[in-house]
């Protein structure tokens, strides 16, 4: 390559450079429009200068100064489209309100519910306790006759129970997974069973026809109601306060024997009185008691050998005493004025 060629070369590559710098640093169409002109215009551009000067070069260097030239244009070409396509979206866009607030970012919570549930599973961990689960959708012998509850016993009628079909039914309590574990596995048994039960209830404050419960299972030799009353009340002490008081109050279920129902201290009103507590300054938490014999000989499990408890929580009333809500329908909508003030409560 001649001398003069390699000059040519080289300023076109100059160029090159120049040319891309200045359109970089446009600020609007019209600008890119006047680069436009200066290098590329057919009259007097600096890109076609040198074009037009091919034909005073030896046969050797018009083709070279040709072929880059020709990349040179081809280049400017395409960063100029590019640019001046960017220019014009952002000349559609409208300037930003600089008045208007900014957005707060969302932040997202684990639904009261869920904490409450993963909460007292831990607590129970710390005792040996095994989380569990089994299906919502469960057959009749397990939910009702395995558990003792007799042939004419409400719960089981039609207009009491959310019946899928012959014999089988979506659960009314997690007890199913208690026959399901015990039939499953010899003791020791010590398990919490979490998860959703269906309920022909009116969906008011204190009621809802879908809700959460947490069951416990104890089976060894040995277990007596001293062992079930030290357990929920340790548990009590853990999940409220430790001085937070407790009452055990004798009741029936037809799957345990003796039974009783476990109150707590309001915790929206202190013991003095409220709606929620219907003035009693008391709220049940949950169901508890010694496994009847009849369970155990539904599962093949020999009562003579061995005793056991169980207990079960609505979790829902649970988390309203925990939270001091007083309505559980606020648990099922999607408000996150609500919702908003458990971002940092759980």
């Amino acid at each position: 390559m001649s001398d003069q060629a390699a000059d040519l070369v080289a300023a076109l590559a100059g160029l090159k450079a120049e040319a891309e710098q200045a359109i970089r640093a446009a600020s609007d169409g019209d600008a890119l429009q006047r680069l436009r002109t200066e290098y590329l215009g057919r009259k007097a551009g600096r890109v076609t200068a040198i074009l037009k000067s091919l034909p005073t070069l030896e046969p050797d260097a018009r083709r070279a100064v040709g072929q880059a030239a020709n990349e040179t244009k081809a280049a400017l070409e395409s960063a100029l489209a590019e640019a001046e396509a960017a220019a014009a979206a952002g000349a559609q866009a409208p300037a930003p309100d600089l008045t208007l607030p900014g957005r707060a970012v969302w932040r997202g919570a684990i639904h009261p519910v869920t904490a409450v549930t993963d909460e007292i599973c831990g607590i129970f961990r710390e005792l040996g306790f095994t989380r569990a689960v089994g299906p919502e959708a469960e057959t009749e012998r397990n939910n009702f006759t395995a558990l003792n509850f007799p042939p004419e016993h409400p719960a089981l009628d039609q207009h009491d129970t959310f019946y899928l079909g012959r014999g089988t039914l979506l659960r009314t309590h997690t007890s199913p997974v208690q026959i399901r574990v015990m039939e499953a596995y010899q003791p020791p048994i010590r398990v919490v069973i979490p998860g959703l039960c269906y309920r022909r209830d009116p969906f008011d404050a204190s009621h809802a026809p879908v809700f959460t419960q947490i069951e416990g299972l104890a089976v060894d030799e040995g277990i007596s109601f001293v062992d079930l009353k030290a357990v929920i009340t340790f548990f009590v002490h853990r999940f409220f306060d430790p001085g937070v008081r407790v009452r055990f109050r004798p009741s029936f279920f037809p799957f345990t024997e003796p039974s009783a129902e476990v109150d707590v201290q309001c915790q929206i009103c202190h013991g003095v009185g409220c709606p929620v507590c219907k003035g009693s300054g008391w709220v049940e938490i949950l169901g508890c008691g010694m496994v009847d014999p009849a369970v155990f000989e539904a599962v093949g499990i020999d009562s003579e050998r061995y005793t056991g408890w169980a207990f079960g929580m609505g979790i829902e009333r649970t988390a309203m005493n925990r939270y001091g809500i007083d309505d559980i329908r606020q648990l099922f909508e999607a408000d996150m004025r609500f919702h908003a003030q458990f971002v940092d409560a759980t």
